[in-house]
């Protein structure tokens, strides 16, 4: 057999996915793992998909390339009123099968054999493989460990001659902090002097839960000043609860978006039309159903806090500001945390995902998932605290 690329060898599958593979083989498991929350989209956007497929013969088929257009003027009228932001539809905003494929079409458009992409660590593991996949070599910045706050002087010593650009997802998968408006402006002010690009993942951008309006770089004034290098990633998924859909969207300078549709139109050609309806229904319908998923995430952070709280001599944490994840340190092994995860599933049925997977700066912790219900919450602690105290 003739061997496979080198480019495919420097990437591994995501415990996020290797986990619940795992837990599959063990059976009876309650997931504090992948994030999925566990809201199905609201009526209204079931109801516009349903009379899409039987009324509109277009849903079957491709859409434009960059998406509907319906829907990126939708997206543009939604960022103009909720960040003041104006990007023009046609040129500067796509449509993609997912932030994921967003993001890595963002890659591969940006990073050549041997640039360096800089990430704040804790972070996204998909973020480091599509790195890798794209030819780059990652650089971690480790955050406080006490508190996952960003050092703007570790952030400009982590800066070199290959340096190609920055990531920055606030609030953070696997962390659930966000970035403070010093470090914000920090990722701009180095972007400019060293001309970088600056890749925002905006997965999780309204799920936040004390500070209503979170600083973000689309905020900043030297806003103005960066826009010709900055993309802005954002997904339905997690906002929309339309995981399963795949659709997400980009906003980018012209030049740069163009160059992106080229991979895009390589790989998925257009997002699945019907996932498109669905997000313009989302974006354009009622917006109540959205804030009731947030308040229930709130009370779900809370009940996973006070669980924690109660697990005092085995973890220590940071309250999460936003998403639905906390990295939970543990105090009561030594072991690398893939083995503790492996074992929690073998032994106490509740899948975690090893805080190992999300780069340097989580190894010794777990990232927990508040995703699912309060009742699979209360299990799943049920479960672990049996197991420590048993």
């Amino acid at each position: 057999m003739p061997a496979t690329t080198r480019r495919v060898s420097r990437i591994k599958i995501s415990a996020t996915k290797q986990m619940p593979m795992i837990a599959a083989k063990v059976g009876g498991c309650v997931s504090l793992g992948q994030g999925v929350p566990s809201f199905s989209p609201p009526p209204h956007v079931l109801a516009a998909v349903c009379q899409a497929l039987t009324e509109d013969p277009a849903v079957h088929r491709y859409s434009l390339q960059p998406g509907d257009s319906r829907l990126r003027a939708a997206i543009a009228g939604q960022l103009r009123r909720e960040r003041g932001l104006t990007v023009d539809p046609e040129t500067e905003v796509a449509v993609f099968a997912g932030g994921m494929e967003a993001l890595l079409c963002a890659m591969l458009a940006v990073v050549e054999e041997g640039d360096e992409v800089i990430l704040p660590s804790p972070c996204y593991p998909s973020h480091v493989e599509q790195v890798l996949l794209a030819g780059g070599r990652p650089v971690f910045v480790p955050l406080d460990p006490a508190t996952f706050a960003l050092d703007p002087a570790d952030l400009a010593r982590a800066v070199g001659p290959r340096t190609k650009a920055i990531i920055v997802t606030s609030p953070s998968n696997p962390t659930g902090c966000l970035l403070s408006e010093s470090a914000l402006r920090a990722v701009a002010d180095l972007a400019l002097a060293h001309d970088l690009f600056i890749v925002s993942d905006e997965t999780y951008d309204v799920l936040v839960y004390d500070d209503p309006v979170p600083s973000r770089l689309t905020s900043l004034p030297t806003l103005a000043d960066i826009r010709d290098r900055l993309i802005l990633v954002f997904s339905c998924s997690k906002r929309y609860a339309l995981t399963g859909w795949r659709v997400g969207y980009a906003v980018a300078p012209a030049k740069l978006l163009h160059d992106m549709l080229k991979v895009h139109d390589c790989a998925t050609i257009c997002a699945p039309a019907p996932a498109q309806v669905a997000a313009l229904a989302a974006l354009t319908g009622p917006q109540e159903p959205f804030a009731a998923f947030v308040s229930e995430l709130r009370a779900r952070r809370d009940l996973t806090c006070e669980r924690l709280d109660r697990l005092v001599d085995f973890f220590t944490y940071v309250r999460p500001q936003g998403a639905f994840y906390v990295m939970a340190r543990y105090r009561f092994s030594s072991e690398p945390s893939h083995d503790l995860a492996v074992r929690l599933i073998k032994e106490a049925q509740v899948i975690t995902i090893p805080g190992g997977a999300f780069g340097p700066g989580g190894e010794g912790a777990l990232r927990l998932s508040f995703g699912g219900s309060r009742e699979e919450l209360t299990e799943a602690f049920d479960r672990i605290e049996r197991w420590l105290k048993g």
